[in-house]
């Protein structure tokens, strides 16, 4: 891993030169990927890369640069760019580090790293893919076709450094297994995948459960049909789900919050969901793909409620959007290596309920299950909320019949409230999750 005195250097050195304030970011990583189609090896990935980022202030101005060129002459000339662009930009009065009292790190193992993944070698990950891959066209006749399966791998190491005597350096991984099959019943044809993730090979789905879920996915969407254009329950599983929660985040970013773009802008304190809606921000938590032991400005992950049971508690917040708003930095810088930094998650979810989502389907005398949303008709300033989608139709409280090419469209700020249920099912497949999701009603546009 690059050694961290690096980055402590390179600020002292544009300090040195010049700066006011500095921090720079040094970030490497390693990517595999396998992708096989039709029990054939396709494209095959493996790559490494090294970058130096620097963000200077002098004064209220503020430059930045990168590099690949970890030479001597390639770091002077990364800073010499990034005073240049200082003495040139325009004065921001909000711009700056965060306070010295507010930097710090997580301590203990937060399993963000395991080298388990290592001791997989590239004929035994391309055997992974065509396993997952042969699970799912083995599973059913039906199953005809494929639009390939992968298997892929990470790691890397980050390194961050500031003029306010923070230095702080962490390592991650992380590996996948997907498939997605492609189904054919007379002229019909239908596609749908699935997929495994963690931070380390021991923790990953084995790849027949992988291709086994994705052709059962695959099936269940075959001899879908339209219905007709009304208002009813719809119900989004976990991953559709999932995409709520992250309007839920674009509406509650200090970015969106400060410029007023958002629905959610100046309610803070006040009801915006119903009851059975808490959401959290947590980057503490050991071994998620969210989890780090410091933000992106040198400033300690933590957890933060930001919707409890409905009333909107806090925004997530970097140092320039909280000295915008007057509030304190939440501890969600986000950028990569260079640049000011935005406004990132740790691992952002809707907290599970306590009935099962069988027992919620049940519940549904006549409505609609999502398995797939199309498109990105949302608008997080005022809320409208507009998508294709396609998923199960339920009467009586089962599955009836596969459904497709309709729309689903509400207002982000009813749907909030509409929330009736939330599933036991929480699962962490990425940094944002959520369980089955129950809405009230929405209007469904068919035929």
């Amino acid at each position: 891993m690059t050694d961290p005195q690096q980055a402590s250097d390179i600020v002292r050195q544009a300090i040195e030169l010049g700066a006011s304030d500095a921090e720079c970011t040094l970030a490497e990583g390693e990517e595999f990927s396998a992708q096989v189609r039709m029990r054939a090896l396709e494209t095959l990935k493996d790559s490494g890369s090294r970058r130096a980022g620097l963000r200077v202030l002098v004064g209220r101005r503020v430059g930045s640069a990168h590099t690949s060129d970890f030479s001597s002459s390639g770091i002077r000339q990364m800073l010499e760019s990034a005073l240049a662009i200082a003495a040139i930009s325009t004065e921001d009065p909000f711009a700056g580090l965060p306070d010295a009292s507010d930097l710090g790190t997580l301590s203990g193992d937060l399993q963000l790293f395991s080298d388990d993944i290592q001791s997989v070698d590239t004929p035994a990950r391309i055997q992974l893919a065509l396993e997952a891959e042969e699970a799912a066209l083995s599973s059913d006749p039906r199953i005809t076709n494929s639009d390939g399966a992968s298997f892929s791998a990470r790691s890397g190491g980050r390194v961050f450094a500031n003029s306010r005597g923070f230095l702080g350096s962490y390592r991650t991984s992380g590996c996948s297994i997907s498939a997605t099959p492609v189904a054919r019943s007379g002229d019909a044809m239908e596609r749908d995948y699935w997929y495994s993730s963690a931070r380390s090979y021991s923790k990953l789905d084995s790849p027949a459960a992988v291709g086994r879920r994705a052709a059962e996915r695959t099936l269940r969407r075959l001899g879908a049909r339209k219905v007709s254009t009304q208002k009813a329950p719809v119900i989004f599983d976990p991953v559709t789900a999932r995409s709520l929660v992250g309007n839920i985040f674009e509406a509650v970013e200090g970015d969106s919050i400060y410029r007023k773009a958002s629905f959610l802008a100046g309610k803070l304190g006040e009801r915006v969901a119903s009851e059975t809606v808490t959401v959290i921000d947590d980057g503490t938590t050991p071994g998620l793909f969210g989890t780090s032991p410091f933000d992106d400005e040198g400033v300690p992950s933590r957890r933060t409620v930001v919707i409890d049971r409905g009333i909107l508690q806090s925004y997530l917040l970097n140092s320039y959007t909280a000295r915008k708003l007057g509030l304190r930095t939440t501890g969600n810088a986000a950028r990569g290596v260079t640049g000011n930094a935005s406004v990132g998650h740790g691992n952002f979810f809707l907290q599970q309920g306590e009935r099962p989502p069988e027992e919620i389907i049940r519940g549904i005398r006549q409505g609609l299950y999502v398995t797939e949303l199309i498109g990105h008709g949302v608008n997080i300033v005022n809320g409208d909320y507009s998508r294709g989608a396609a998923g199960l139709w339920i009467e009586n409280g089962e599955f009836a019949y596969p459904v497709s090419e309709i729309t689903i469209a509400a207002n982000l700020r009813e749907m909030l409230m509409d929330v009736e249920a939330a599933g036991s099912d929480l699962e962490f497949r990425g940094s944002i999750a959520s369980p089955t999701l129950l809405i009230r009603e929405m209007t469904i546009s068919g035929q």
